[in-house]
């Protein structure tokens, strides 16, 4: 197998330890969940939800970050390593390879993802296609970002 080919599924095995806990940073939901009491589906299905309504809303667990939009669309990132999958699409639930064990998560990721200015850009690593999307909250996810690598 070529090293090229590897990629997506070193990405797909990528597990991140349960750390720290889980923080819901809209405007007015604020909450605070201990590590044990997280659920990453849960949390998905939330961020879905609330695309579906069109609620632009910021999730940080231990090192992932999901995100809604005012357009319907959500994602949840690995800011580590610039790893992201689409979880929402105009309202529309997408899925998301999710594994949960009791101490860690995998993800199936679908690409990497950059923020540049007001821009955020996501590669594609099935199509190799890279789409530039504007209007997300960028400044608060990148804000967010900071937060979660310390």
């Amino acid at each position: 197998m070529k090293h090229a080919d590897r990629k997506p599924q070193r990405a797909l095995r990528r597990t991140a330890r349960r750390r720290g806990g889980m923080e819901n940073t809209a405007p007015v939901d604020r909450r605070w969940v201990e590590a044990k009491d997280v659920h990453l589906a849960d949390e998905v299905r939330y961020i879905q939800r609330l695309a579906a309504r069109r609620d632009s809303r910021i999730v940080t667990i231990g090192q992932f970050l999901l995100f809604s939009t005012e357009s319907g669309d959500a994602w949840i990132l690995d800011p580590a390593d610039h790893l992201a999958s689409r979880i929402a699409e105009t309202g529309d639930p997408r899925t998301v390879h999710i594994v949960e064990t009791e101490k860690s998560f995998e993800v199936g990721w679908r690409g990497r993802y950059e923020i540049i200015g007001s821009a955020f850009v996501f590669s594609d690593d099935e199509s190799g296609r890279t789409t530039t999307i504007l209007g997300y909250p960028t400044r608060e996810i990148t804000g967010r970002i900071a937060d979660v690598l310390g």
